[in-house]
């Protein structure tokens, strides 16, 4: 059984699609499952102002990415650097063991995104 916040991001996904330049915009993968995110920042005075998602893969990917950048908004690349795996399944509300792959997803797109935004200077 997965958790009303689980559910909650994969039937009412926030921040899905795409941002135009000058937004970040990094691309990771599981080859394991196959899972591909596209995560797009935009940093406004310092923090990440406009975040947005695209995914392709299963259900959890799906909530992890909506949660995943209600976690990164309004956050320094700094701040959003210490985001965990741990932080991300919180978010959710839990996870099953089968899905917890996505976490490890998510902070790997957050450490892409960091970078980028640190080249970006």
């Amino acid at each position: 059984m997965h958790s009303a916040r689980f559910l909650d991001h994969f039937q009412n996904p926030r921040n899905v699609g795409q941002l135009d330049l000058p937004a970040l915009q990094v691309e990771v993968s599981n080859p394991a499952c196959g899972d591909i995110l596209v995560l797009y920042g935009l940093l406004e005075s310092g923090v990440f102002g406009e975040v947005r998602y695209q995914v392709r893969g299963c259900t959890a990917s799906i909530a992890a990415g909506s949660a995943l950048t209600e976690l990164l908004l309004r956050k320094t690349p700094a701040e959003a650097a210490a985001i965990s795996r741990d932080d991300v399944e919180a978010a959710l509300g839990g996870l099953r063991n089968e899905s917890k792959h996505v976490t490890a997803l998510a902070v790997d797109a957050v450490k892409a995104l960091v970078a980028a935004a640190s080249q970006a200077r």
